[in-house]
């Protein structure tokens, strides 16, 4: 495993630990602490095989492209990252709409499902916590 990929892991799943902490407060907060722990966690994956992006756009895309369509994962974990995505823009961006706490429980689950399908896919370098 890269150096990268090791520094992307840990803050997969700080902020994944963080977004459970948070949405009492503000599922806001919560939901784009899910989106960076799915976002986190991908960028590790991909910086595992020596991929790096720039853009969070990007890492959306590369998701479909390089994971969903060649059958690494079902279509679902691809939803899945493409709606935690939409959520955080709202999350942080929103002026008037903002992440209801339905939203953010099931942003954390979606988040969650997220790392685990990456460390499935190699849990000797991406080891999750045995809660998560």
């Amino acid at each position: 495993m890269t150096e990268i990929a090791r520094s992307l892991w840990n803050p997969a799943t700080e902020a994944l630990r963080a977004a459970e902490v948070v949405l009492p407060a503000s599922p806001d907060a919560s939901a784009s602490r899910a989106y960076y722990a799915a976002f986190y966690a991908v960028s590790a994956l991909f910086a595992r095989d020596g991929k790096k992006y720039r853009r969070h756009s990007a890492v959306e895309i590369a998701v479909h492209r390089d994971l969903v369509k060649t059958g690494a994962w079902p279509a679902n974990l691809g939803e899945a990252y493409s709606n935690l995505f939409e959520l955080r823009s709202l999350s942080d961006y929103g002026e008037a709409e903002h992440a209801t706490p339905e939203e953010a429980k099931e942003a954390i689950k979606a988040a969650a499902h997220i790392l685990r399908a990456v460390a499935r896919a190699y849990p000797a370098e991406f080891p999750l916590a045995s809660n998560s």
